[in-house]
């Protein structure tokens, strides 16, 4: 089929691909070049940068307007193919494709609704995570769908990880979709259950509660990195956690007690500790925890979270 892809993430790239070998894809639509690192360098997203890779046209949009509209309904597409653009997609693109648009959702619809759906999974520490593909609707995520998929993912997976694995599978289930909906065969089903939401991270959704047990702080851990980031403070200043795992059940530390071993420090939880091996304190960069550690002046009445 004639397609128009849209997407801006490295997510939306194994999809891209798979589909830019299967079917005609008249255009990719994109958000606009973002500045990125210290120096804030224009840099084209990464779905940008593979379509230019594959010759692909690239419309970049930082919303779909009366003139993304005009633009797409040029190409002729008979559908469109969404994933992570960023972006709504209203009337009258929304029918402007003759089959419409359909969504690669990171998430077992109708869970986890929204902008951040593998994050949110792993905090409230769903044991399965999955992908869908589902018809866009002017409601949220709320479209027929027509197929899901349940993906395993690593059980110390951060969010980074988990979405890399589910982009790779997500990408297969995309490419079944639209071949049965190019050959005929397509068929596509109410959601049932309860919706269930996932706004945007905030960096309030990072933060650490000491308090909780060792499973909820680990899955909150998992759901917020790399972004917006695990932080605690420590003596009154921010303190990132970029890497960490369940610590010894042996260890009894009251939670936000800190010890250092020889390769991590391990914090108490409201159960078993945390082992943390990577830190980025404020304003500084990324370090071994417990170089870290070794340069506080005061490590007998230093807790995490005071």
């Amino acid at each position: 089929m004639r397609l128009v892809f849209a997407g801006t993430p490295s997510a939306a790239v194994p999809t891209l691909r798979r589909l830019a070998t299967e079917h005609d894809v008249a255009a990719v639509v994109t958000r606009p070049d973002a500045p990125l690192g210290r120096k804030r360098v224009l840099t084209p997203s990464p779905v940008a940068q593979v379509a230019t890779e594959l010759g692909l046209p690239v419309i970049k949009a930082a919303r779909l307007d009366a003139e993304a509209t005009d633009a797409i309904a040029a190409l002729g597409a008979e559908l469109g193919v969404i994933v992570a653009y960023g972006g709504l997609v209203r009337e009258p693109l929304l029918s402007t494709p003759a089959k419409g648009w359909i969504n690669l959702h990171f998430s077992l619809l109708p869970q986890w609704r929204g902008a951040a759906p593998v994050q949110r999974a792993l905090i409230a520490g769903d044991e399965q995570l999955g992908a869908s593909v589902f018809q866009l609707v002017p409601a949220l995520d709320a479209g027929d769908v027509f197929a899901t998929r349940v993906v395993d993912v690593a059980p110390e997976a951060t969010a980074d990880a988990a979405l890399e694995t589910l982009a790779v599978d997500g990408a297969d289930l995309m490419s079944e979709v639209v071949a049965s909906i190019a050959d005929g065969t397509a068929r596509s089903v109410p959601q049932r259950g309860e919706p269930t939401l996932a706004p945007k991270l905030t960096l309030d959704d990072g933060l650490l509660d000491w308090a909780q047990s060792l499973g909820s702080v680990f899955a909150r851990f998992r759901g917020v990195t790399p972004e917006p980031g695990a932080h605690t403070t420590v003596d009154g200043l921010r303190l990132k956690i970029l890497a960490a795992v369940p610590g010894d059940d042996g260890a009894e530390l009251e939670p936000g007690e800190i010890v250092a071993t020889k390769s991590a420090l391990l914090i108490g939880t409201g159960s078993a500790p945390l082992s943390v091996t990577r830190v980025q304190p404020a304003g500084k960069g990324a370090m071994n925890a417990v170089d870290w550690w070794r340069g506080q002046r005061d490590t007998e009445n230093v807790r995490a979270g005071a």
